[in-house]
């Protein structure tokens, strides 16, 4: 079999509450999924903190592999995009942002603006529940890790860490405020740390995984602000409002996204959803050999789903890597 046609990536922009959000339409060669010449296309963001150029490209350019274009980008005030202060991870503005690169996908050449589809990645994974259920003409949702319950994760930091750790997160937060109310330089924290140092994720292997993988444009730091607003960032309560069919992919040894909120999540979703599980912990996706058999089962997900003619989905389901299968 032939390889497919190389994909192409173009530099674009979009608006997102009047600042300049960066992004890339990784264009697929493939017609195999057009319809009427416009191909499906599939949007993209990282997870808490993170940018473009930090192991995105390797999705965007599988799903263009397939027929699939993408559009992956910079939250505001991060990576290439505009917008201040730096590093302020707002899941609300985040959001936003999302709904702003959809509108942006829409109004790409050569795309079916029926055919929108979300990918999010631990925190974002938790934001592509709550567009897709604001947005009904959203065509499938992909979480690889996903985050899908902030209350729940404050939870499972409390666990691993104990008590202190979230305690030293709300004061950081509380001095980042008071200096955004005295009109200061925020105060910033580490996104990733080591363990009983500061930072918003301190699991074991955490630090290395992510700075080995951060791009060039990516930083090692958020305003403090942010670790105030994550037990309120619930995704999960929109869940029975998304009709689309979703694909969770679950690390079954996960320390910064419990894999029993997602689970509860998807058996909310009111559309067809799929959660496949597999023996990992939260990074462990992002590189390596089950990175690749993530990127697979995504592939084929999207592939069914975004067919340009009617197909019925497949029945909803829970699937291990070992082939073990269960009702959601």
């Amino acid at each position: 079999m032939s390889a497919p046609a190389p994909s192409t990536t173009t530099e674009v922009s979009f608006t997102s509450h009047g600042v300049r959000c960066a992004a890339w339409h990784v264009r697929s060669a493939s017609e195999a999924l057009a319809r009427d010449g416009r191909r499906p296309v599939v949007v993209l963001a990282h997870g808490f903190g993170g940018t473009r150029d930090t192991g995105l490209l390797v999705f965007a350019r599988a799903f263009a592999d397939a027929g699939i274009d993408a559009l992956v980008f910079d939250y505001r005030t991060f990576g290439d995009s505009d917008g201040e202060p730096r590093q302020q991870v707002s899941y609300r503005m985040q959001r936003e942002d999302y709904r702003a690169a959809v509108d942006a996908a829409r109004r790409l050449p050569g795309v079916d603006p029926e055919r929108i589809a979300l990918w999010g990645t631990s925190y974002s994974g938790g934001h592509v529940i709550d567009v897709a259920a604001g947005d009904p003409r959203i065509a499938a949702v992909v979480g690889l890790v996903p985050a899908t319950d902030g209350a729940a994760a404050l939870l499972q930091v409390a666990r691993y860490a104990g008590p202190i750790l979230p305690l030293r997160l709300v004061g950081h937060g509380l001095w980042d405020v008071a200096t955004a109310v005295a009109g200061r330089a925020p105060h910033r924290i580490p996104l990733a740390a080591r363990p009983g140092d500061p930072g918003i994720i301190t699991t074991s292997g955490s630090y290395e995984a992510y700075t080995a993988m951060g791009g060039p444009t990516w930083r090692n730091e958020v305003c403090a602000r942010t670790a105030l607003e994550i037990g309120l960032n619930r995704p999960t309560t929109k869940a029975g409002r998304v009709t689309c069919p979703v694909l969770f992919q679950v690390g079954t040894r996960d320390r910064v996204a419990p894999a029993a909120a997602a689970r509860r999540t998807a058996a909310r979703i009111a559309g067809p959803a799929e959660v496949a599980e597999y023996p990992i912990d939260h990074f462990d996706g992002y590189d390596g050999p089950w990175r690749d058999v993530a990127i697979a089962d995504e592939v084929a997900f999207l592939t069914r789903v975004l067919l340009p003619t009617s197909v019925a989905p497949r029945p909803t389901g829970r699937r291990s890597r070992h082939g073990e299968s269960s009702t959601a």
